[in-house]
């Protein structure tokens, strides 16, 4: 990646975070520089002079940008690892604050709590169906069964959440879609029980048309189900992310994908549905 390349990345970045542009730019051209006028400022971050001033106030005022009251003024950035740090303490406070506003507010009907166990709901992107799945794995008391068909699942982020669930006590049972991907899961968990899957419709699939590609299927405590797969989309070829969720023992879903699951285990046996 080129300077220009980071450089936007970085202000693009600053925005999400809640920066305005000029602020954004005005930052990113003081992490360039030791130290800076707003002259300098707006020649290096193509922010007009006038506009400098005040998206240094906004700065100064984040903890981000420290002056010196000379003439004319000088600025400087902070270190990048306290900006970073600040940045992130800035993003936590909010969402705990966004938490707590959205817990207090009232119910806007009169229907009763009671989680239906008979729905099936979808998901849509990773990083949605990403948090999911470390809901269940957190969530989850006894097991934990996860088939991962897709390499880019398989992050340092799961692997802790998995570690951390056996260390809870949480049984679990790993399996993957080819042998490279079951050894680099084993090596990264060496203590939990890890398999190659017989399901091979996880990778591919017998009709010509279907391109998807399972990318997990996830249960936790034999009642809970997450089933993802990946499409590519539009003309770029890039891979979307989609899934369903089912909770109950006795849901429909939860039920057919806990025995088809059950065929692709070192041992098919499902002893929950017996009676079934």
């Amino acid at each position: 990646m080129d300077d220009s390349s980071n450089q936007d990345q970085a202000i693009e970045l600053l925005k999400e975070l809640g920066l305005k542009e000029y602020e954004a730019r005005s930052f990113v051209a003081l992490t360039r520089r030791e130290r800076g006028t707003a002259k300098d400022i707006s020649e290096t971050s193509e922010v007009p002079r006038t506009r400098v001033y005040d998206a240094i106030r906004v700065l100064e005022s984040k903890g981000l940008v420290e002056t010196q009251h000379s003439n004319p003024q000088v600025f400087r950035a902070v270190s990048i690892d306290e900006a970073v740090n600040t940045l992130q303490s800035e993003y936590v406070e909010r969402t705990e604050s966004l938490r707590s506003a959205l817990s207090g507010l009232d119910p806007a009907d009169d229907e009763r709590t009671t989680e239906a166990t008979h729905e099936v709901w979808a998901l849509s992107g990773n990083q949605g169906i990403t948090s999911r799945t470390q809901q269940l794995i957190e969530g989850a008391t006894e097991e934990v069964v996860l088939v991962i068909g897709h390499q880019s699942v398989f992050t340092d982020r799961l692997a802790e959440q998995l570690r951390t669930g056996q260390e809870r006590g949480v049984n679990l049972l790993i399996g993957t879609a080819d042998e490279d991907l079951r050894a680099e899961v084993q090596d990264t968990l060496p203590d939990v029980d890890v398999f190659t899957s017989g399901l091979d419709w996880l990778s591919r699939s017998t009709l010509p048309s279907d391109n998807t590609e399972i990318s997990r299927l996830l249960l936790a405590d034999r009642e809970t189900i997450l089933v993802s797969s990946f499409t590519e989309t539009g003309e770029d070829g890039r891979e979307h992310e989609q899934g369903v969720f089912g909770r109950g023992f006795d849901n429909g879903l939860v039920t057919i994908v806990r025995r088809l699951m059950a065929t692709g285990l070192p041992v098919a046996d499902d002893p929950g549905d017996g009676d079934a």
